[in-house]
């Protein structure tokens, strides 16, 4: 099968965590012998900031560890659908794509197009700022692919009805995995962007003052940190560490006790049951993970198992005491966590949902 994809970035992971997600599908499809084509403007503002970031280095990130995967520029303002969407069986369009363009390959679709067509939703923006989903002309679509089922009710509501799928993200186990010997961890890292200050609140609780009262050191890697918020990170003795190549982020949480998980407050409040990426990938790597309040409404993990769950900031720094004190308690949750990734929370298992969808579908007549 020929599966073709159109992403807003392939090659840039610069605050495109969806990049993350695609790379660990796309090579799973091919290890499983179908053909993919992955699509991304030319000019995009994560590729752009990803050079200004990082540089060569910032794009080697990409072609060094992902040396099975192209992704093909097209100009913004002139794409060649005919081209881009030759022999597809299956097309992938991502929300962060541009309106006109969903609606173009809809519209191919709707014509007789040779494909099926899913529109791959992994944000807040349907409760967040609905009529810019529903902006979209998602009615040459056969399906939607929603990253957790309260997403997926949203979509239900809006008519899909049996054409909206769960379609989680997951860990890429070909590039994250626990480090092949013991390596020396010394305090706390949190990887993730600051973002438009939705958890500023929620990061100096459950984060930034619980690893300073518990005298871990604190890393921190990301990018979008206003001044504002880098002095509060020197407030608690945190260390910005600037960018951090996603493919990069394994060697960095060998290195360190611990991480957390900050959601933002829209997957606690309004999508509960979602997590970001970095919990599939922190836990793909055998580092002991605690989280702020978050109801696993999908059932996707075993809190208390998989990872410990703090109720407020005191309860955290409590936490991270006893993870930095207890040896075992860190083995037993890196493993509970490591075991749970993969049986059930891989690129490789997201792979084969994909494929079950597409059969589900039908092939188009």
């Amino acid at each position: 099968m020929q599966v073709v994809v159109f992403t807003h970035s392939l090659t840039s992971c610069w605050n495109h965590g969806n990049a993350h997600f695609l790379r660990g599908v796309l090579r799973e499809l091919q290890a499983l012998g179908h053909a993919v084509r992955a699509y991304e403007p030319e000019g995009s503002w994560s590729r752009e900031n990803l050079i200004q970031d990082g540089g060569d280095e910032g794009l080697a990130a990409f072609t060094d560890h992902y040396p099975e995967l192209t992704a093909r520029l097209y100009p913004p303002d002139a794409p060649d659908f005919d081209a881009m969407l030759d022999g597809a069986d299956l097309v992938l369009v991502h929300e962060w794509n541009p309106p006109e363009l969903v609606a173009a390959i809809g519209a191919r679709r709707s014509a007789g197009g040779q494909f099926l067509a899913l529109f791959h939703d992994t944000h807040h923006r349907a409760v967040s700022d609905p009529e810019a989903i529903r902006h979209f002309d998602l009615s040459g679509y056969d399906g939607v692919l929603a990253f957790g089922a309260t997403l997926a009710r949203i979509y239900e509501h809006w008519g899909w009805g049996g054409r909206v799928f769960v379609w989680h993200e997951a860990a890429d186990l070909r590039r994250f995995q626990p480090p092949a010997e013991p390596v020396d961890r010394q305090g706390g890292v949190w990887i993730g962007n600051w973002g438009d200050g939705e958890r500023s609140a929620e990061l100096e609780e459950f984060l930034l003052r619980p690893m300073h009262e518990a005298e871990l050191p604190l890393d921190i890697y990301g990018v979008r940190y206003p001044d504002e918020a880098k002095q509060t990170l020197l407030r608690h003795h945190a260390q910005l560490r600037g960018w951090l190549p996603n493919p990069k982020a394994p060697d960095v949480f060998a290195r360190h006790l611990a991480t957390v998980h900050v959601p933002r407050r829209f997957y606690v409040t309004l999508l509960p049951g979602i997590p970001t990426i970095r919990v599939f990938e922190a836990l793909a790597c055998g580092i002991p993970l605690l989280s702020a309040p978050w109801d696993d409404a999908e059932g996707l993990f075993t809190p208390g198992e998989d990872f410990l769950v703090a109720r407020d900031g005191a309860e955290m720094t409590r936490l991270l005491r006893d993870v930095a004190n207890d040896p075992d308690l860190r083995s037993a949750l890196a493993a509970h966590g490591l075991a749970t990734i993969r049986a059930r929370h891989s690129c490789a298992h997201r792979a084969v949902e994909l494929l079950a969808i597409a059969a589900h579908l039908g092939t188009p007549a």
